[in-house]
């Protein structure tokens, strides 16, 4: 240990030398340079030596015993803020937090994911093809800032860039015949700015033991199998092992609404969460969408309502290795009932370069029960949605760099109705984040 070193961190602890008389180490002399500091910072706990009465201080020292001694005489109170803004990382996976640097750390945290898409689609439907195909570049920046030790308000800033995409149709109802009402999709590439919007905004904390999200934030409903996109109002939950939750708000992008032009008034539902050991989990919930009054959905629900119950468990069979299987059951007319699975392998982690995933999903879902699916790209069709589908994906990601991720994906999905609808998806790509 350099000298300077032995001596600043010895005057950081604030204890005068002379208090501690006895020779600490065999091998440190009384008439030794050292020899006050070390004893200082022995009597303190700060270093203990080899256990066989020897300090051997000509030894270099690794940086992991430095950041436990860093980390020693932080607990005893010593300013050692430079050699802990040094020794972070190290501090970090003893799990030793510098409370002092974050007090002075800035007060707004930024964060950012770049991701660059391509998708190819094939819908058929009695007996029509077609294949559209889009590719685009989102860009969000978070802004994370503290309120005070617990709130702190989140905001996101979005922009996609389209490079190409195909003009679609979009079926948006039915009239009075049965026959679908469509309308054309146009793309527009040129207005990047214009397209910058806020779409996360959110006040979090804990109010007590209970967990609040308040504003526009996002909403993870049975796995995504329900929903997994942004939500205006609030939710909350409580527990640790036994986890019980609420929301009641607004789900933007619920298929009710995004489909059908804003039918949908405001949403609520209960959701709980058990861990029955160290890797299974039981868990279930109850979803209730409102739609208004003036809309005609007696082709797809009995009541004026979407309900949506869903139950399911997750089994970590090994570290590595997880089967996930779910039950959902909707109001709908028909095919109200069903279910799906799935498996995950491995798991790609943006902060450790080289690692894989994989995962595969089966689907058999009931009718109206994805409001907005966790699927990447646009693969679930109003026919799908109102029908019911079945089929399946598979995904494969892997970290290129450290929060470097490509990801590949394959849909395969159809119609639980006789009505010749079928969905193909190819979905890839590659995001980064800061």
């Amino acid at each position: 240990m350099k000298k300077s070193l032995v001596l600043a961190m010895a005057m950081a602890l604030g204890v005068t030398a002379s208090a501690y008389a006895a020779n600490p180490f065999s091998d440190v002399p009384a008439g030794h340079w050292a020899y006050d500091s070390i004893a200082k910072l022995a009597a303190a706990g700060v270093i203990d030596g080899y256990g066989d009465t020897t300090f051997k201080g000509d030894r270099l020292m690794t940086r992991y015993e430095m950041a436990q001694i860093v980390a020693k005489a932080m607990a005893k109170g010593a300013n050692v803020d430079k050699l802990a803004a040094e020794f972070a990382d190290e501090l970090d996976a003893l799990g030793v937090r510098v409370a002092a640097l974050e007090k002075k750390a800035d007060n707004v945290k930024i964060t950012g994911q770049i991701r660059y898409r391509y998708i190819q689609n094939k819908y058929e439907k009695d007996g029509d093809t077609s294949k559209p195909s889009q590719s685009d570049l989102r860009t969000r920046l978070i802004f994370t800032g503290k309120v005070n030790d617990n709130w702190d308000y989140v905001t996101r800033l979005q922009n996609i860039q389209s490079f190409h995409k195909d003009s679609d149709t979009t079926t948006i109802g039915h009239d009075a015949q049965g026959d679908a009402v469509t309308k054309v999709n146009t793309y527009d590439y040129t207005g990047e700015d214009s397209d910058v919007k806020i779409n996360r905004a959110f006040l979090t904390g804990h109010l007590g033991e209970v967990n609040v999200k308040a504003g526009r934030a996002d909403l993870w409903l049975a796995d995504g199998q329900v929903y997994d996109d942004t939500f205006d109002g609030i939710s909350m939950d409580v527990g640790d092992k036994y986890k019980f939750g609420a929301f009641w708000g607004k789900m933007t992008e619920a298929a009710a609404n995004t489909e059908w032009d804003d039918t949908s008034d405001e949403a609520w539902g209960v959701n709980v969460d058990f861990a029955l050991g160290h890797s299974t989990n039981l868990f279930g919930g109850y979803t209730d969408i409102s739609l208004k009054e003036d809309e005609d959905y007696g082709k797809i629900f009995n009541d004026d309502n979407v309900k949506i119950t869903n139950a399911g468990l997750k089994f970590g069979i090994t570290d590595d290795v997880a089967l996930t299987g779910g039950y959902l059951h909707t109001n709908a007319d028909d095919n109200e009932n069903g279910w799906y699975a799935i498996l995950g392998l491995w798991g790609a982690d943006y902060k450790k370069p080289g690692s894989f995933g994989f995962q595969a999903n089966y689907y058999y879902q009931p009718a109206a029960s994805a409001q907005s699916h966790t699927m990447n790209g646009d693969v679930i069709s109003q026919d799908l949605w109102a029908d019911g589908f079945k089929g399946y994906s598979v995904s494969a990601s892997y970290t290129v760099a450290k929060n470097m991720m490509a990801t590949v994906e394959y849909y395969d999905l159809k119609s639980r109705e006789d009505s010749g609808t079928k969905n193909k998806m190819v979905y890839s790509e590659f995001q980064l984040r800061f």
